[in-house]
């Protein structure tokens, strides 16, 4: 990845992180920052590039080592915020399924974190929507779109993309942005999901030119190597 890449991963995974608690201090007066926060920050910058790179050897070794590190501080309601991580990026490539290990957390997580897991299954509430992430409440609010626009980094702008398909709401400019979005930054693994549900949608449209030109461009990420199939 390049560097810009990575400086624009790091602030999405700030951004994600609904005030992670792996931050590195800001000055140097303050304390040392304990070693699980560095470990645990630099795990989970890794299992999010690899899982959106399709890369699943190093997101499991990475991820496994993330959860390890927050586990030594025995403390369930950061274990919550860092399942939301990984169950956001999974709601931007279109995995739909429950963000059970956060579900088993729920009664320690805090009020955001529950707001935030709410809004990626397309659940949340309006009392809500005041407690989620700012890039989020918009799209929370408004629901199309031009509120999906609004949001300047790609990876909070897939998320908000995915919870705007799951809730209905996903236009067919919805829909590209997202596509537009992952190919962008190379994400194989959204892009893939993205370019096929535009495959399905034109089929049952009746646009076989637009079907063929879109399977063209899955079989050009289909020949990228690491997205498991």
């Amino acid at each position: 990845m390049n560097p810009s890449a990575a400086l624009r991963l790091r602030a999405a995974l700030r951004l994600l992180s609904i005030g992670c608690a792996f931050a590195l201090a800001a000055c140097s007066s303050q304390p040392p920052v304990p070693d699980w926060q560095m470990n645990a920050q630099g795990a989970t910058q890794k299992t999010i590039e690899a899982y959106l790179s399709g890369n699943a050897r190093v997101e499991k070794l990475e991820w496994d080592r993330a959860r390890a590190e927050v586990a030594r501080t025995g403390r369930p309601d950061l274990l919550a915020r860092l399942e939301l991580m990984r169950c956001a990026a999974q709601v931007a490539s279109l995995v739909t399924e429950p963000c059970e290990r956060f579900e088993a957390l729920r009664a320690d997580a805090a009020a955001p974190e529950q707001a935030y897991a709410d809004y990626l299954a397309g659940r949340v509430q309006a009392g809500q929507v005041a407690l989620l992430p700012p890039a989020q409440r918009a799209v929370a609010t408004a629901g199309n779109a031009t509120s999906l626009a609004g949001i300047a980094d790609p990876l909070s702008r897939l998320v908000a993309a995915g919870v705007l398909l799951q809730t209905g709401k996903a236009s067919p400019a919805v829909i590209a942005t997202a596509t537009e979005t992952a190919s962008a930054q190379g994400w194989r693994r959204p892009l893939m999901a993205w370019l096929l549900l535009q495959v399905q949608r034109a089929e049952a449209a009746g646009d076989a030119a637009a079907a063929d030109a879109l399977r063209r461009r899955v079989s050009v990420v289909e020949q990228s190597a690491g997205l498991p199939r």
